[in-house]
């Protein structure tokens, strides 16, 4: 890939998102365009815009690098992060942003009348927007890395640095046309070398991807391990090593491989005959079977493959709704039906996009296969172009993508940001003046661009699985039973909490962290840790019920009010009740479908 041009078009995305969130900055007048844009934006706009916060770097990257490791089965993540939408446009969507509240904690709080509900909330939404950024900088710094050969960590500070100045200068008003922008950058970054890379392969003669069998070198390759990892060979194979294998040193001769595990020391490279079966990266070792950082989680979903789907498929289809930075974008439109029209065409704009990455990783088997050895899998998207095409067009084509991954680690990164700092202004600075807002963004940011300096290769698609795992445990409960059902309380809402959100975040922390080694890592246990949205999410919302039936006495004396506001359409429904001074800031320009322009910022 031609470095100028890649960083020529990384350059002009990060220029756009400055320009156009000045734009924002001059438009935005009053707090309640600072903080939810008047609530005045239309369907189309906010639809692009959530899209452009949605789709993320395990949209842009992860997914395509899920495909070429494990093949079609991977697709499940498309479906789910697109049939989410679908979930909150049928349960959430309206009712939400009839509440008239501005987070999630001020919907806890206005629905179940509890400041504990509420802190509590508080706190897994900071957790689960700062589990989502991770990928995001990690992304971002991948990016930068093949583009330059720059350290990691310097591709996750810039996405900061912008993202920073970008949300405190403008808030949601700025990010708003920011993220509708980066939507459309990101699906012409990935349709138009789609376009063209498909078009190269079926002009190909050579063979194409099998997925019932590993892939193989399509020519001479050599492939550098940077990590000390076990691979395994499903047959005896040859291969020209310089570096330590099974604890021997290697300068340059060929060696004949086993059948079975071995051990790759870190600095080795490793030469493969065209034709060669890519070996498979296991583990850290031939008697470690526990993944790593660098290797996805789901790893071992041949032993449990249809439970391993199941959890999959309940984690994306139901953390959708308790995705801070999603949910946020919905207290923006004028009034419920207007949130509803905004779902819809949502649906139709990331179904549109989901097409596309599964095409990038089918590829990336037959034309990057060392990918899956180097643990960069999710380098798959950035390197085709060169593979594929090379020459000007390749370079050309490189550049476009790697524009729409940083547009991707962008827009994602501002939606976070924005709803982890609301939150953080609320309920842990000292007041909700915009100011503080602005303290609270440096402060959003911060703490995951510190832990980028720290963690490396974190598979994207599987960081961002994490959060939706937690989010389908935790908020999911409280937001369908919330909105559906008078009689949960306090107490139920709490315990659920920390059951089935607790629960989901320590059970896939401590598989990505590879506490389980040699026979458990492919057994039940692993398989109930690495997938908990299965038995999680009903914890969640069994403990909600049965805590919340044996504490009838505390459902909320306002609950029947609350409830006729969040069902009934705006003009019917009785006006908010106030909640407080932290949660009538946002809704400063007055109801929830007032137009009024607030106080001035």
């Amino acid at each position: 890939m031609n470095q100028a041009y890649a960083m020529t078009a990384v350059a002009v995305v990060v220029l756009a998102t400055v320009l156009i969130g000045a734009l924002g900055l001059r438009i935005s007048r009053t707090t309640s365009d600072f903080y939810v844009a008047s609530r005045s934006v239309p369907p189309g706009l906010n639809a692009a815009a959530i899209s452009g916060e949605y789709l993320s770097a395990a949209s842009f990257l992860g997914i395509a690098g899920l495909v070429l490791l494990q093949g079609p089965d991977m697709l499940w993540y498309s479906v789910g992060y697109t049939a989410g939408h679908l979930v909150l446009l049928l349960f959430v969507a309206a009712p939400l942003r009839r509440s008239g509240a501005y987070t999630l904690p001020d919907f806890a709080e206005a629905r179940l009348e509890s400041k504990r509900v509420r802190r509590l909330a508080s706190v897994l939404v900071v957790g689960i927007g700062w589990l989502y950024l991770l990928p995001q900088l990690q992304g971002a710094g991948l990016t930068l890395e093949i583009l330059t050969g720059s350290p990691r960590w310097l591709g996750g500070l810039l996405v900061a640095v912008v993202v920073t100045a970008a949300v405190a200068a403008g808030g949601m008003r700025s990010i708003t046309f920011v993220q509708a922008f980066q939507y459309w950058l990101k699906l012409v970054a990935l349709l138009v070398p789609a376009l063209f890379l498909v078009a190269a392969w079926q002009a190909d003669s050579r063979p194409r991807a099998v997925y019932d069998e590993p892939p193989a070198f399509r020519e001479r390759t050599a492939v550098r391990i940077d990590t000390g990892v076990g691979l395994r060979f499903a047959e005896p194979l040859s291969a020209t090593v310089h570096g330590t294998v099974d604890g021997h040193r290697h300068t340059g001769e060929p060696v004949r491989f086993a059948a079975g595990t071995h051990r790759i020391e870190a600095g080795t490279t490793l030469r493969f005959a065209a034709g060669e079966r890519v070996p498979e990266r296991t583990g850290r070792g031939p008697d470690d079977r526990a993944p790593g950082w660098a290797e996805p989680p789901d790893s071992r979903r041949e032993e449990h493959s249809l439970y391993a789907t199941y959890g999959l498929i309940l984690a994306t289809f139901l953390g959708t709704m308790g995705l801070p930075h999603v949910v946020v974008r919905f207290y923006t439109s004028p009034d419920g039906h207007a949130a509803r029209r905004t779902t819809l065409v949502v649906l139709g704009l990331i179904g549109t996009f989901y097409l596309l990455p599964p095409v990038y990783g089918a590829l990336g088997r037959i034309y990057a296969p060392e990918l899956t050895l180097t643990g960069h899998a999710d380098a798959a998207v950035l390197v085709l172009p060169g593979r594929v095409l090379g020459g000007l067009a390749g370079d050309l084509l490189g550049a476009l993508l790697a524009g729409g991954a940083f547009a991707a680690f962008l827009s994602t990164a501002s939606g976070l940001a924005m709803s982890v700092a609301g939150v953080l202004t609320q309920d842990v600075l000292p007041s909700l003046g915009v100011r503080h807002f602005r303290l609270a963004t440096l402060l959003a940011m911060s703490v995951p661009t510190a832990a980028n300096a720290i963690v490396n290769d974190l598979p994207v698609a599987d960081a961002v699985g994490l959060a939706f795992a937690v989010s389908a445990s935790s908020f999911c409960p409280l937001l369908v039973l919330g909105i559906w059902w008078r009689g949960l309380t306090p107490a139920g809402a709490i315990a659920g909490l920390v059951l089935g959100g607790g629960s989901a975040l320590t059970a896939v922390a401590a598989t990505m962290a590879g506490t389980m080694t040699g026979h458990e890592a492919s057994g039940w246990a692993h398989a109930l840790l690495a997938w908990p949205a299965v038995w999680s999410v009903p914890v969640g919302f069994l403990t909600m019920v049965l805590v919340s039936l044996a504490t009838r006495a505390g459902v909320p004396p306002g609950a029947d009010a609350i409830m006729a506001r969040l069902h009934l359409p705006e003009r019917l429904a009785p006006p908010p009740r106030s909640s407080g001074p932290r949660s009538s800031g946002p809704r400063s320009s007055g109801s929830p479908s007032s137009g009024s322009p607030g106080v001035e910022a």
